[in-house]
Parts: C-alpha cells; sequence; structure tokens
C-alpha cells in the first residue's frame, strides 16, 4: 500500500505500522487523528513494511527503518507546527528510537502494543530456535507464518483475515509470513531501543492489551519503568488482542491518542473528561495494578 497523507490543520502526526505491514493498519486512527484537525502521514518504509513480491532479500538494516523516519519527522516538522508520533508494535519500537535521537523535537507519543518481547500466548514454543538462523543461508529460506488469532480478539475480523491469508501473501493485519531477516533486525532494534528509552524526553502515552497475544503487558511495563520523559499515562485494554488500531478497542484507542496529542499540545496534563474516563474504566485500568 503506498503512503497515506491527510492533510489537517498545523499539528501533524507520524504514524509507524507494525513490522512487514502496511499503513492500512493504521488508517481507522489516521482518519480519527484527521477528524480531530491534525494532518497525518503514514509512510511505507522500504525494507521494513510489506508490498506484493517481497522477500527475505528485500529486508533492509534497522538502522535504515530508523533514519526513514527521522527523514519523514523532518519532513514534517519543517511544514507544521509540532509533531507527535504513534506506533503499533515494533512500530512503537522504531517510535522509541527516533524520539531517543530528536528528544524534544518529539511533541508526544503513542505506543501501541509496544514489542520488546515475543512473550504473549500464541508464540509458538519453538521460536527460541529462531537464531539459530539468523546467521545462516536457513535465513533466506524459512519464513514464520502468521497464524489465528492474528492478533484479533473480534472474531469476524479474524476470519476476515484468515481467508485474505489463504489465498493472498497479506492482509489489514500484515504479511502472511515474517522473514528471518526481517523478525532479526527487529530483535536488534529492539535491543537497541532498550538502552536507549532514558533519552526519550517527549510525554508518552503507553497503551497495551492484557491478553495480547505476540507480547504480553511486560513490554509496556519496560518502556513506563525506563522511560526518560517527565509525563507517562499508561491504559491496558481487556477487549482486545494485539492488533489495537483495528480491534474490539480500536475507537477508545483513538480517543485516548487524540486526547493525549490534545492536552500536551496545549502544555497541560493529559486527562479524559469525567463522562469519557467512566466509560473507559472498564477496559482501562492503570498498568501498575498488574503484576508482570
Amino acid at each position: 500500500m503506498d503512503p497515506v497523507t491527510l492533510v489537517g490543520g498545523e499539528h501533524a502526526v507520524l504514524l509507524i505500522h507494525g513490522l512487514q505491514s502496511s499503513p492500512a493498519e493504521m488508517l481507522p486512527l489516521a482518519k480519527r487523528l484527521h477528524q480531530s484537525g491534525y494532518t497525518v502521514h503514514v509512510p511505507h518504509i522500504r525494507g521494513y513494511g510489506y508490498q506484493h513480491g517481497d522477500d527475505a532479500h528485500s529486508i533492509t538494516h534497522w538502522k535504515d527503518w530508523h533514519a526513514k523516519v527521522v527523514a519523514e519527522f523532518h519532513t514534517l516538522k519543517q511544514q507544521y507546527k509540532t509533531v507527535a508520533v504513534g506506533g503499533l508494535c515494533i512500530g512503537a519500537v522504531l517510535s522509541l528510537s527516533v524520539a531517543a535521537e530528536l528528544g524534544d523535537e518529539v511533541a508526544a507519543l503513542s505506543l501501541l502494543a509496544t514489542t520488546l518481547y515475543y512473550d504473549g500466548w500464541s508464540i509458538p514454543w519453538y521460536r527460541f530456535l529462531l537464531p539459530i538462523g539468523y546467521y545462516t543461508p536457513f535465513r533466506y529460506i524459512y519464513s514464520y507464518r502468521e497464524r489465528e488469532p492474528f492478533g484479533l480478539k473480534n472474531e469476524q475480523l479474524r476470519k476476515w483475515v484468515a481467508r485474505e491469508m489463504s489465498h493472498k501473501d497479506s492482509s489489514m493485519a500484515g504479511a502472511a509470513k515474517l522473514s528471518l531477516p526481517a523478525v532479526h533486525e527487529a530483535e536488534l532494534l529492539i535491543k537497541s531501543v532498550k538502552k536507549s528509552l532514558q533519552h526519550v524526553t517527549a510525554p508518552a502515552l503507553i497503551i497495551h492489551a492484557v491478553d495480547d497475544d505476540v507480547s504480553s503487558p511486560r513490554s509496556a511495563r519496560f518502556v513506563a519503568e525506563h522511560i526518560g520523559s517527565k509525563t507517562v499515562e499508561s491504559i491496558l485494554l481487556h477487549n482486545s488482542y494485539h492488533m489495537l488500531t483495528i480491534d474490539n478497542e480500536r475507537e477508545q484507542v483513538s480517543d485516548a491518542t487524540i486526547r493525549f496529542f490534545d492536552a500536551t499540545r496545549i502544555a497541560i496534563a493529559p486527562t479524559l473528561p469525567t463522562m469519557e474516563s467512566k466509560l473507559l474504566s472498564v477496559t482501562m485500568r492503570p498498568i501498575s495494578l498488574y503484576p508482570l
């Protein structure tokens, strides 16, 4: 899918999709942000995202991904008053990598299903064997096939994605297969970000699902405890899996992101209106309540 740009007001948001996926998975959030007055850009990152025909040899180094996002950020910063950054899965990790370099230039962060650990309940037991293939020709042969629940608790969406992946090489949830080079580069990025979290100073909103099938809330806790930001809000969802931007609570994710960006943009503590807080309290609780 081509990059998505929705031109709005003088404040911009740069959204980063997940590993070997496309801007499509960020569209629900992008459209809501645009409706709220933001200019939104969701780039396609060569060697990180997925396009029909890509294979293991198409994957580039994680530092190239980082450099591309930094360049996209600077392009927006030249045209708009502020630029916030948001990402899903490894896109959230990439957002943190960029924020660690750019510091206070980043207006705010929305970190969705941040993946620092592949420890979700659907991850196969044999995943620990993957590094064996990282430095052998096997890396260009083996690929990890996505399988149910595809990060989706919504059963209708899950069935639709399953149908798409049965006869196509991708869907809204991303590529049908993840190559070893892609997974390896993502792990190198994760390793770098864990070491640089203290350099992230932008206000950060961390949203994670209790039942994330790919990465448990341990990742969200790690970010909250090690990030250098003075303003950090953590939310746990109870009716979604990994794909927060398209799953059951996508509207709550958009609402929380918009409120947080609005609040940080006008330099006040990010809060939700009383009525909305009561509504979200059914599915959202402070992350500190959940020991990992």
